[in-house]
């Protein structure tokens, strides 16, 4: 598997890194810039988008991420995903102001015209 592999949209569940590890859901596209290095867009609900920078390396995803809340304030983190194949990813993440007793939780499912049609 290379680095052009991963690129699309994916469907994303996860938890987040708290005490009652509250879910979520949304999307998560993948492109690369002019250098290979992954470019992700989280659009997470109606109303939340997060962005990042990542490097792709022996089916480990890395990406540096960072997204504005509704008062303003910019939180940063990062999130590794084991690249199972290029259709599932399975990853964990950490915020910098995150409960650091927890980690986060996300996988993230290729999205195509099969199976949005199955769903």
């Amino acid at each position: 598997m290379t680095v052009k592999d991963l690129v699309g949209t994916y469907k994303v569940k996860g938890h987040n890194q708290d005490r009652a590890h509250s879910s979520y859901s949304g999307v998560l596209t993948l492109s690369l810039d002019q250098h290979d290095r992954v470019v992700a867009r989280w659009q997470i609900g109606n109303d939340q988008v997060q962005q990042g920078i990542g490097f792709y390396k022996d089916h480990i995803l890395v990406i540096n991420f960072n997204y504005t809340s509704d008062t303003g304030a910019i939180f940063k983190g990062v999130v590794v995903y084991k690249c199972l194949t290029k259709d599932i990813l399975d990853g964990f993440w950490s915020e910098e102001l995150g409960d650091p007793d927890h980690l986060g939780a996300e996988q993230a499912y290729r999205i195509t015209e099969r199976s949005e049609l199955l769903n």
